[in-house]
């Protein structure tokens, strides 16, 4: 097969798709792997690193298109790229398509095939390909948000960990999935005081008993969070609904409660956001400010930290990419369920429900298009 690995052109998205070590398995497997110039350097690799791997460096976005059969990329295309893609591209990068129609609607009309890392889903429901990265932004949110609790920035002025004769700040994590998790870690080490809440009981009871002292967890509803967010210095939003919009836990009317100076740090924004206030900003403009609450939204937070990022995104990614390069898509998604969950848009037709139900869209049984 023809791969393609496009520079990322997002705002501060410096991650690439495919790492040099990537690059050799799949053209020691005789595939063919074409890398636009300068797409890996943000990251630490050279266009002589792919070249030593196999690769074929191509000098424009456009010509690293026109040769892919499959397109292998890091965060969904932008409006520039959306003319570039072609009826017999496969697609595969994150797409997150329930938050945003345009692009829904772009890759409609492209009639690619569209598989989107963050709905490959394993047979216990975890989602290998979304891990890595929320493993990544669960902990920057936490980074980022204590940088933003700094006075300079509009922040409280509050260090997390205190120090002694004052107590340390106080962190709220909405969800207790794999950003939650990382963040309330992260925040514990600091010696902040965490609270970490989830809807579910056996995920709170796990959570309870591995996390460290100055976690303690709750159970989430609206009642608990009007609360908490009363006294607490920073709120991660780690809420996640595979393939569709996230919901709205903190409303805009619930800011009023908060403390001039808190910081919200929305992990879940690239899914529409569990903060109603939230829309996406970026690594040049990260944060702004509604009644006195510093808002931070980067839809790319892992883009900030690209070697780490793209090294653990590739590690999830190769085996189903070597997948799809020897079988095909269609043979590949027959084969292994958790590919075929990756659908999201065939050929024009939505084959993932949660993106149907966002936009009021018909749904199509994928299974009609690889039987």
């Amino acid at each position: 097969m023809i791969i393609g690995v496009p520079k990322e052109i997002k705002s501060n998205e410096n991650r690439v798709a495919l790492t040099p070590a990537g690059a050799l398995e799949l053209t020691r497997r005789k595939h063919q792997v074409f890398v636009q110039s300068t797409a890996g350097e943000g990251s630490g690799f050279k266009d002589a690193d792919y070249v030593q791997a196999g690769a074929t460096i191509l000098p424009t976005i456009e010509e690293t298109y026109a040769k892919a059969e499959m397109v292998l990329k890091v965060k969904e295309p932008i409006a520039s790229e959306y003319g570039l893609i072609r009826e017999d591209h496969l697609v595969f990068t994150y797409f997150h398509f329930a938050s945003y129609e345009p692009l829904t609607t772009a890759m409609i009309a492209s009639k690619a095939v569209c598989l989107a890392y963050e709905t490959v889903e394993m047979p216990d429901r975890s989602l290998p390909l979304l891990v890595p990265m929320s493993e990544v932004a669960g902990r920057m949110a936490i980074q980022e948000g204590a940088k933003y609790l700094e006075k300079p920035v509009k922040g409280r002025g509050v260090l997390l960990g205190g120090v002694p004769g004052v107590a340390p700040g106080k962190v709220l994590v909405l969800g207790g999935g794999v950003v939650g998790t990382q963040a309330a870690k992260m925040a514990a080490g600091l010696g902040a005081q965490v609270t970490l809440l989830d809807v579910n009981l056996n995920r709170l009871r796990y959570l309870s008993d591995v996390m460290p002292a100055n976690v303690i967890t709750m159970f989430s509803n609206e009642y608990n969070i009007r609360q908490l967010i009363q006294d607490h210095d920073l709120i991660v939003g780690a809420v996640l609904i595979p393939g569709a919009k996230a919901p709205h836990l903190i409303t805009r009317e619930m800011l009023k409660l908060m403390r001039p100076g808190t910081v919200v740090v929305d992990v879940a924004v690239d899914q529409g956001g569990c903060i109603e206030t939230c829309t996406p900003t970026t690594h040049d403009n990260p944060t702004f400010i509604i009644d006195d609450i510093v808002h931070y939204c980067v839809a790319n937070m892992p883009g900030a930290v690209p070697y780490t990022s793209t090294v653990a995104l590739t590690n999830a990614t190769l085996p189903y990419t070597i997948q799809l390069a020897n079988k095909g898509w269609k043979q590949a998604c027959k084969d292994n369920n958790e590919l075929k969950k990756g659908l999201n848009i065939i050929h024009g037709q939505v084959v993932y429900k949660g993106v149907a139900d966002a936009f009021g869209l018909p749904y199509h049984d994928v299974q009609k298009f690889i039987d």
